[in-house]
């Protein structure tokens, strides 16, 4: 199967970067995969294809840009190119632009796809009739969100021409079946993008350091962490390092800057800017606990899945998709009332008080990555692609495996 698979990838800042690169990582060890044509937004740096398991060939298609209102034409232009077996699109309703008319005519490619009688398969990871428009940075204005809504509601039909819709939470399968009338839904788990060697659960010398890890300033929110654990600090004495890891969302810019002055006195407060693929590991290493400042969300947590890869605790509100994904997956934390400072530091001196509490939910976290690693994931996928072509009556081509990368620029 020569498999294309459309999606941001590193070293691109667009939303959804790290989840295309597991997906690629992960696909070219599928013994039936025997090419993946990555068609991606363009960088200035080189695309990070380079890994150390034998597998497929990978050509690489720097074929959009985010808010281009061309990326419509040349994401279907470089599929009708490339002429694959598949498609996979790494989907969210932002996904290729803030801005309203790219946003929205990326969205139509599935349905470009289904008139091109290709085999598609949509991800997407999150729907609007889930996400807060207010707390998303989208839109505060009632009238506005009555709108944003509609059109969400007209791109989902375009999105469900898709073969097959997939989507990471159950509840998302229930709400465009009941809404939409749509039988081709599937879920399909978000999945554990790494699953290394079991954790030694003990922590490096010097302060014990409570991270956040994401894209800050709509829904993350940075000031009730901070400010839980100076409260902790002041009431326990515990030397405790605070470490926001990640960047700015594409909604708030400067929002970290204006972090660093308005806090500029709280000591042993570490901002690392973006973390690099091959940075991950030590920066969930080093954590005692991974702390969710969430005031809302809008998906499934990519996040959570790496705090249980490295056998973290979490500390997270009990709202909305992440407290359905933690019961359904079985991850285990503290929960805390959203944008509630004492709550976060109660939640937070339980775990960091109480090593044995630590490493017990840590363990926990571990076992349920665990049990959906990436790799069962892409089977997940190849099984949907299998039956959509035998539905279809089209042939499998025989797979092989070649170690051979490529790059162009579509302009």
């Amino acid at each position: 199967m020569k498999l294309a698979i459309v999606t941001a990838y590193p070293p691109s800042k667009v939303t959804l970067t790290e989840y295309g690169y597991h997906l690629v990582k992960h696909f070219r060890l599928q013994d039936e995969v025997s090419e993946i044509v990555l068609l991606t937004d363009v960088t200035k740096a080189p695309k990070d294809v380079s890994f150390e398991e034998e597998g497929c060939p990978i050509t690489v298609k720097e074929c959009w840009s985010f808010n281009d209102i061309k990326n419509l034409y040349k994401v279907a232009k470089a599929i009708k190119k490339e002429k694959p077996d598949a498609v996979l699109f790494n989907l969210q309703f932002l996904k290729f632009g803030d801005k309203k008319i790219p946003a929205a005519l990326g969205l139509l490619l599935p349905f470009v796809c289904k008139m091109m009688r290709i085999p598609t398969i949509s991800l997407l990871h999150n729907i609007l009739e889930q996400v807060d428009l207010e707390n998303a940075g989208i839109t505060q204005n009632g009238f506005l969100q009555k709108i944003y809504n509609f059109i969400g509601t007209t791109l989902t039909h375009f999105v469900l021409a898709s073969d097959v819709l997939a989507v990471t939470i159950s509840k998302y399968k229930t709400i465009l079946e009941d809404k939409y009338k749509a039988n081709n839904v599937a879920l399909v788990p978000h999945g554990s993008f790494e699953t290394p060697p079991a954790p030694k659960y003990d922590l490096p010398e010097g302060p014990m350091q409570v991270m956040a890890f994401g894209k800050f300033g709509t829904y993350k929110k940075i000031e009730p962490m901070i400010e839980a654990v100076e409260m902790l600090r002041y009431k326990s004495g515990l030397d405790i390092e605070i470490v926001i890891a990640g960047t700015d969302s594409p909604n708030t810019p400067g929002y970290l800057e204006g972090m660093k002055e308005i806090y500029s006195h709280v000591e042993n407060l570490r901002f690392t800017g973006y973390v690099a693929e091959e940075d991950v590991p030590k920066i969930f290493g080093d954590s005692a606990v991974v702390v969710f400042p969430y005031t809302s969300t809008t998906g499934s947590s990519g996040v959570l899945h790496q705090a249980g890869s490295y056998g973290k605790a979490v500390v997270l509100p009990d709202l909305g998709d992440l407290g359905i994904l933690v019961r359904e997956e079985g991850y285990r934390g503290e929960f805390f009332e959203p944008e509630n400072v004492e709550s976060l530091a109660t939640a937070l001196e339980s775990i960091l008080t109480n090593e044995n509490y630590r490493i017990h939910l840590g363990k926990e976290n571990y076992k349920a990555a665990c049990s959906l690693p990436m790799s069962k994931i892409t089977e997940m996928y190849l099984d949907h692609f299998n039956a959509i072509q035998s539905k279809k009556g089209l042939k499998q081509p025989k797979a092989h495996k070649l170690q051979r990368i490529e790059k162009t620029s579509i302009a």
